[in-house]
């Protein structure tokens, strides 16, 4: 969704949302539970994820994955290849994913997207095309999205500018 400002070999190539500290499992994508049946048994991919439910919704379980107690230690999802990035189809990706580095969030009872600041990739600061796109489309889709999927809205954390 982000290919216009975003490449996917750029983002193949970092993989930084695709690994998580211990801080940051929050932000551990959601799956629906149609994939989430498909992808926690033999399937195409040849990987089996673990998953625990949340909000109608299901987590990967990454905390038994941690080999140290370093809170800085960093665990890759379980369906990132190291060499060619996500294994996952379209069909088959969360929505998250489809979205990163913005994310739908709840502030003060308002639906907002706001950008995560952390990718490096696209930087803090939201640039005049993302914003663009954001307002001339994206945004609409993933407003529409949150209203049949509401466990992808994220509460509101300090930091992370918004966009719309």
């Amino acid at each position: 969704m982000l290919s216009k400002i975003l490449s996917k070999n750029s983002c193949a190539a970092c993989k930084f949302c695709c690994s998580f500290r211990r801080q940051s499992l929050w932000e551990t994508p959601l799956f629906p539970p149609e994939v989430v049946e498909k992808l926690s048994r033999n399937n195409e991919y040849g990987v089996v994820g673990e998953f625990r439910e949340v909000q109608n919704a299901y987590r990967l379980v990454l905390e038994n994955n941690y080999c140290t107690d370093d809170p800085e230690e960093e665990v890759p999802c379980t369906f990132l290849d190291p060499q060619k990035g996500c294994i996952l189809k379209g069909e088959d990706k969360p929505f998250d994913c489809s979205i990163w580095p913005l994310r739908i969030m709840n502030k003060d009872g308002e639906l907002v997207i706001a950008l995560t600041p952390t990718c490096p990739s696209i930087g803090a600061t939201p640039q005049p095309e993302l914003i663009e796109l954001v307002k001339n489309g994206l945004g609409e889709k993933i407003f529409e999205y949150a209203k049949t999927h509401p466990y992808i809205i994220k509460e509101y954390r300090e930091g992370f500018p918004i966009i719309l």
